[in-house]
């Protein structure tokens, strides 16, 4: 029996000062926080939601801080390993096999989990985009130790490197669609809009007293 494909979410535990300190200022870190708890909470339920209908898909949290209660019961928790974001990426895939590894900021990528495990399961690895050159979600159909070598991490040509990494490696791989990434403050609105009823639209417009979308 084959072992179930993975939705991973990799996630850094959402304290005040700890995480989205590029939307410091015009936000507090408090507000900050509230803001990358409120992604993760929309970005868990929407993993939760697509592993619910699919016998052969967990979801997993793969996170840098203490595991608690803003984890969701149904995850397995793990821990990321190594000193950069590619040592982390590529550990994650090492432990946890074939599946797809999302970030933790880019919330309106949950429509497109779907498409992601298609790709997965006709053995094509996966990649979304996002709009400031970044990734939002990778995934890998097979092991590959390379996947993330001499792979710029953070930058606005990201994505396009990790692309052309894995096409170097000459792996076939599915382009899922551009989504938004939380890095600044005026990121959060087309967030929002993508997202109406979310619970990041709930969260924004109580902190700032508007409407958001």
């Amino acid at each position: 029996m084959t072992e179930p494909f993975h939705i991973t979410v990799i996630a850094k535990q959402p304290v005040a000062g700890k995480v989205k300190t590029s939307l410091v200022p015009p936000l507090s870190h408090e507000q900050a926080a509230q803001i990358a708890a409120a992604c993760l909470h929309d970005t868990f339920a929407a993993v939760s939601a697509v592993c619910t209908a699919h016998d052969d898909v967990r979801a997993v949290a793969l996170i840098d801080g203490a595991a608690g209660l803003w984890i969701p019961a149904d995850y397995d928790v793990h821990h990321q390993r190594g000193n950069g974001l590619g040592e982390r990426l590529s550990n994650g895939f090492a432990d946890l096999g074939p599946g797809l590894v999302i970030g933790m900021d880019t919330p309106s990528s949950g429509k497109h989990l779907e498409a992601a495990l298609e790709a997965l399961r006709s053995g094509n690895d996966a990649m979304g985009m996002t709009h400031d050159g970044g990734c939002w979600g990778i995934a890998l159909a097979s092991a590959e130790p390379a996947a993330f070598d001499n792979v710029p991490m953070s930058t606005d040509h990201t994505g396009q490197a990790q692309l052309d990494q894995l096409q170097r490696l000459g792996r076939q791989v599915t382009l899922l669609p551009t989504v938004h990434d939380l890095d600044h403050f005026e990121d959060i609105a087309p967030i929002v809009a993508d997202l109406p009823g979310s619970h990041l639209a709930s969260v924004a417009g109580s902190l700032f007293n508007r409407r958001w979308g």
